[in-house]
């Protein structure tokens, strides 16, 4: 994932959990929120609650791994925070790539509910 696609501030983070909408399932919590620019960007975090710092860190790279390889699902001019849930730490990377990708199609399709 480049760089100018990350949601980097706590401001930024803070905004889009408060003030977007959430879709949810049992691995992950994805806020969304429109912004005013030309591309995606993603916040990826794990609490603290989840594991160490070794796991936490790992769990981020797969979910990263999975942004990078399923980018036409994301659509331009939106934010995401992905927030990763402790159930991630049992799963393989398939089902975690699955249930990822499958909350993103869940998404798309009540963005385009909502245009009509």
């Amino acid at each position: 994932m480049k760089k100018i696609n990350i949601v980097k501030s706590n401001e930024e983070f803070n905004e889009i959990i408060k003030t977007g909408k959430v879709v949810k399932n049992h691995y992950f919590v994805l806020y969304f929120k429109s912004n005013n620019l030309d591309k995606y960007r993603f916040g990826v975090s794990v609490g603290k609650k989840v594991s160490n710092a070794v796991n936490r860190n790992k769990l981020k790279r797969k979910i990263r791994n999975i942004i990078d390889n399923n980018k036409n699902l994301y659509s331009k001019g939106k934010d995401y925070i992905i927030i990763i849930r402790k159930s991630c730490l049992l799963e393989t990377y398939q089902i975690l790539e699955d249930n990822l990708v499958y909350l993103f199609k869940k998404l798309e399709k009540e963005i385009k509910n909502e245009k009509k």
